[in-house]
């Protein structure tokens, strides 16, 4: 935390004693605090988030800048993604597909090309760990989903929500989808699309503004890695550590987008309220083998 507490400091331009005066602690707390020789507890922490929040220091840009420069050097050759993994406590043993089954694209192990992403799944969790993660794609069975009807009905799939046409061909076609592969790759279904999707299962939107909310919203890919020898060509490259204080501004703007996402998603609906299909109507189609 050390590089975070004198970006802050320097964005005030402030001198030491100055900033201890305002963190009321002693220049020396300040000082070994700068040189790792302490870190700011949890109280210090808080103070520091009222004083970051009433000068508007960019703490959630400066946490991403870290990420960012740590990225930077790692050596990336052919057939390799660097991608990224949040975790609430940290990965402690071998990286398994090991995720609850109802995730968007099944059990697996998730990451993704956007860094907010990760980190907003992991704000809320004091031990939380974030990981620079790469995998060799080079000898993978690899699958990936458009970002239309079909990442969807995927996602229905996997979070259960076809058990009504069991059995059906529409069924055993994603059942069967991710078959024999290693990694699938689609689009992030983040805070702002789960309101979407959620609002498209359960009959408030169609189809057409589903995939039209998928592009406006612009969501990064998460790669899920499906299988054993999927997980096995995943290696940590960087695991970065969290403070409360950037936990603190992770979760604000997570808020944010989250908020603007809705609107956004809302005004998109809107406009495509009387085309395309709701989804008990595909499913009824699937029932009668039609769509």
């Amino acid at each position: 935390m050390k590089n975070l507490i004198k970006k802050i400091r320097l964005y005030l331009n402030m001198s030491q004693t100055e900033f201890a005066e305002h963190m009321n602690v002693s220049f020396a707390t300040v000082n070994r605090w700068e040189n790792d020789r302490a870190v700011p507890n949890k109280l210090a922490q808080m103070r520091l988030y009222e004083l970051c929040k009433a000068q508007a220091v960019p703490v959630y840009d400066m946490t991403l800048e870290k990420i960012t420069e740590a990225a930077k050097k790692i050596e990336v050759v052919k057939g390799m993604v660097l991608l990224y993994h949040g975790s609430k406590s940290g990965i402690e043993r071998m990286i398994e597909p090991k995720s609850r089954k109802q995730c968007d694209f099944g059990r697996g192990f998730y990451m993704g090309t956007d860094p907010s992403q990760a980190l907003t799944l992991i704000c809320d969790y004091e031990k939380s760990k974030f990981y620079i993660v790469s995998i060799d794609t080079n000898k993978l069975e690899m699958l990936t989903i458009p970002a239309d009807i079909e990442w969807a009905m995927l996602v229905a799939y996997n979070r259960g929500r076809m058990e009504s046409i069991k059995g059906t061909e529409f069924y055993n076609k994603y059942r069967n989808m991710a078959a024999g592969k290693d990694l699938l790759i689609g689009s992030i279904a983040n805070d702002r699309m789960f309101y979407v999707i959620d609002n498209f299962f359960i009959g408030n939107i169609t189809d057409a503004a589903l995939v039209h909310s998928l592009s406006a919203l612009q969501l990064g890919s998460q790669y899920v890695a499906v299988s054993q020898r999927g997980c096995d060509a995943i290696h940590i490259e960087a695991e970065i550590e969290l403070s409360y204080l950037e936990r603190a501004f992770i979760k604000e703007v997570a808020e944010e987008n989250r908020a603007r996402g809705v609107s956004l998603a809302n005004d998109i609906c809107k406009n495509y309220r009387r085309e395309g299909l709701f989804f008990d109507e595909i499913l009824d189609n699937a029932k009668t083998g039609g769509r």
